[in-house]
């Protein structure tokens, strides 16, 4: 039995999957750790694994937006909060958390380091002490690819040659991004006697294996996967914090359920979610909206037919719901589809974008953007209830991720990594 020391941190939907990582090893009777911000702790030892916060990393001891490193809700211009982000934890922070990585297991060895794609400094770390590094990804994969769009704004495939010229753009302007942050890395890396990389992105290609926690059926098509790149399913485990729900309706109650549900972390969201509340006022449905950890205790306007509560078991509601208003995030997203329900996506950043124009491109939902106004998000709502065809896309599309998804693949792929040097995709 092997050793894991996975290093993540508090970012939202990425926790879930992490819980399923270390539940689906610790049941093959592999040894877990987790290095973390210390708001995981509880979680994370709760699904079986040994925790320790990091120390001289960014490491959040909650879950309120003022302790958010990235806060990329903030920035104003197209692209800007990836650049929050790369500049607080992925690149900017690179250093420390490779710092606190090599300290973790010089106290005690591991025989493989999970690192998740945002964090580049842990693979620092884990190149330097010698031992297999996995990079995971509880979405669809931040690195370009070929023959898919850009990460970002959202694209879907380019076919014509506007298209394909607007795609090229966002590639140039990612890669400048990463190019300009190049020095950092590097430093991080010399600062452990490792040779610089010739691009960000580099760091990545050179863990021996890449585990997306999406689908291929929900991916936009590749047309060729990186060495050591798997699909490896959904991982939709629920968080900790969700308690179970229980309708306040009765049983008898024939008026559709939608569930607003955006975002578990702050993203300046209350204001979305009240033109919500309001565009569903008028409507013969019930609706039930989860602010998460992120809004927890925030005041709204609540109609008489909606029920808001700071969380709950999406599994559970998703049972009962006809539809759900999600801002986009991989795991609602993927929760959504595995109950075959229509979306009405209002992505906010992150990779939202992606995941909302992968939905819309196969029917499974309607698109708009967050400012949406009441009008707006009315008319879409009564368009998603009324017209069977989202709701069969919906359903489609949610088969064929389930026909995609082996339950052991994650685990199987680890195990094969640390039995032998293969790790390359089958193709």
């Amino acid at each position: 039995m092997a050793d894991f020391l996975i290093t993540t941190f508090e970012g939202g939907g990425n926790v879930p999957p992490v819980l399923g990582m270390i539940r689906r090893l610790r049941a093959r009777g592999h040894s877990v750790r987790v290095l973390g911000d210390a708001v995981l702790g509880r979680e994370m030892e709760a699904a079986g694994a040994t925790f320790r916060p990091w120390t001289t990393a960014p490491n959040r001891a909650d879950r309120r937006g003022d302790s958010d490193p990235i806060k990329d809700w903030v920035a104003t211009e197209p692209g800007g909060g990836l650049l929050r982000g790369l500049d607080t934890i992925m690149i900017g922070e690179a250093a420390n958390y490779a710092a606190d990585t090599m300290a973790e297991l010089r106290r005690q060895p591991a025989d493989a380091l999970l690192c998740s794609d945002l964090l580049f400094g842990p693979a620092i770390a884990g190149e330097a002490a010698g031992i297999p590094v996995v990079i995971f990804a509880c979405n669809i994969n931040l690195m370009p690819m070929d023959g898919l769009p850009p990460v970002g704004p959202g694209l879907a495939p380019p076919t014509t040659a506007e298209e394909h010229e607007v795609a090229a753009g966002v590639a140039a302007w990612f890669r400048a991004a990463l190019d300009e942050r190049l020095p950092v890395l590097n430093a991080a890396r010399a600062a452990h006697g490792l040779v610089p990389v010739s691009r960000p992105e580099d760091q990545h290609a050179r863990a021996a294996m890449t585990l997306l926690a999406t689908s291929p059926a929900f991916d936009f098509p590749a047309t060729r996967l990186p060495p050591g790149l798997r699909y490896v399913g959904p991982l939709l485990d629920a968080p900790g914090w969700a308690p179970d729900w229980d309708s306040p309706w009765a049983a008898d109650d024939t008026r559709p359920m939608i569930l607003v549900a955006l975002s578990s972390t702050f993203m300046d969201q209350a204001g979305v979610i009240q033109r919500l509340l309001d565009a569903v006022e008028t409507l013969p449905a019930r609706i039930v909206a989860t602010l998460g950890p992120g809004l927890a205790g925030t005041a709204l306007r609540v109609p008489a037919n909606a029920q808001v509560i700071d969380g709950a078991s999406h599994d559970a509601m998703m049972r009962s719901a006809a539809l759900v208003v999600t801002h986009c995030g991989h795991g609602t997203v993927m929760r959504a589809l595995s109950h075959g329900r229509p979306m009405l996506c209002l992505p906010m950043g992150r990779d939202q974008n992606d995941n909302a124009a992968r939905v819309a491109f196969r029917g499974a939902g309607i698109r708009l953007t967050p400012d949406a106004d009441v009008p707006a998000l009315r008319q879409a709502i009564t368009t998603l209830l009324r017209e069977p065809r989202y709701a069969a896309a919906a359903k489609t599309l949610g088969a064929a991720i389930a026909a995609a998804t082996r339950p052991d693949a994650l685990v199987e792929a680890l195990e094969e990594l640390l039995a032998g040097p293969s790790c390359r995709h089958a193709a």
